[in-house]
């Protein structure tokens, strides 16, 4: 059977996920930055315009049908819910979930009620507007709409929690918010931007997730639990794969209560008073993709079982078969580019990552 082509949208720096795919078929990095090292790790690097804008959806259109596309997954929350949409209207072989769950998964509160509709634990949550005196202390104010860990901050009264949200929401009583600081310094010292917030119970415990697989159907092929060990910037950039039964089951029956096509990544505290409670669900490859890499079985890593349904095959789900414990240490590398933004091939040392094969339009 002839393995159709992957294009990835917004790649970034997640070399890791776009060259497995390349190592299985020939695969197209779609993004817009041409610093984003993740391009290079692609058969075909292309430009498109910015999420949302006219013609993006049209551009992954065209280069679906160059290149024989079979599966198109998002590396970013940004697009998802624009990829559902152009699942649903047959556009794109997109593996995403339907454009209801990509809107209440990319809003943290609305992913909070409809996990507890669903019956799923979810950690006691309010609006600014909300009786905030009512929670847990401490609590963590956020953006409904934030990724990566950015502006969150941890509050241990209610008047901690208001100031905030005041502060987030752009609705400080102490004059006005300092101006944004210019682009090229780093993001954790920019002011951030006025976006809606939401409060909730900081949990304690063990911080854990999962790693999920949904079929085109909706089906859970697999859920890998790992415990998360270290993180930054929103990342697990350390963690161990263990063998528990109860974050299987909680893994598959999430995936398949939200039918989810394609990887999720279901974040949670088991939390000595409140118990497993889900903090964040992202229908999108996590940023420990390594860890079910390392865990899954031969032949059964989540990439290749996309490649395998992307040309049509059925597989069979397995939740519960993979190898545990396995751990993992995530580490910085880097590419060298030459005037014209193209990889020389030149490393630091010998065994780095080998040069790209081709960018659209001369680029890169």
């Amino acid at each position: 059977m002839s393995r159709p082509a992957v294009l990835l949208t917004g790649v970034g720096k997640r070399y890791d996920i776009v060259s497995s795919f390349a190592r299985l078929t020939f695969t197209i990095a779609v993004d817009p930055n041409p610093f984003a090292p993740a391009r290079y790790a692609a058969h075909l690097c292309a430009t498109a315009p910015p999420f949302g804008e006219e013609g993006y959806l049209r551009r992954l259109e065209e280069l679906c049908e160059r290149h024989g596309v079979g599966a198109v997954l998002p590396l970013t929350d940004l697009d998802i819910e624009l990829l559902a949409e152009a699942r649903a209207e047959g556009r794109l072989p997109a593996f995403v979930p339907s454009p209801e769950v990509a809107r209440a998964t990319y809003d943290k509160y609305l992913a909070h009620l409809e996990l507890e509709r669903r019956g799923f634990p979810s950690p006691p949550t309010a609006l600014p507007d909300g009786d905030l005196s009512s929670l847990r202390y401490p609590v963590v104010v956020k953006p409904r709409k934030g990724s990566g860990a950015r502006s969150v901050h941890l509050a241990r009264s209610p008047q901690e929690a208001r100031f905030f949200v005041d502060y987030l929401e752009g609705r400080s009583h102490f004059g006005e918010r300092p101006a944004a600081l210019p682009s090229h310094l780093n993001d954790d010292v920019r002011a951030p931007a006025r976006e809606p917030v939401m409060v909730q119970t900081a949990l304690d415990g063990e911080e854990l997730a999962i790693d999920c697989l949904g079929d085109r159907r909706g089906r859970c092929l697999n859920a890998i639990p790992r415990r998360m060990l270290q993180s930054r910037g929103g990342e697990s950039i350390k963690g161990t794969v263990i063998a528990d039964r109860e974050l299987v089951e909680l893994g598959k029956e999430v995936v398949e209560a939200f039918e989810i096509c394609g990887p999720a990544t279901i974040q949670l505290f088991r939390d000595p008073q409140l118990g497993l409670r889900i903090t964040d669900f992202n229908p999108r490859f996590g940023g420990a993709f390594p860890a079910p890499a390392y865990a899954a079985l031969p032949g059964a890593t989540y990439p290749e079982l996309i490649v395998r349904m992307a040309a049509g095959e059925e597989v069979e789900p397995h939740p519960g078969r993979f190898r545990a414990p396995i751990s993992f240490s995530r580490y910085y590398w880097q590419l060298q580019l030459d005037e014209r933004l193209r990889p020389t091939g030149r490393d630091l040392v010998e065994g780095g990552p080998p040069p790209p094969r081709a960018c659209e339009n001369g680029e890169g």
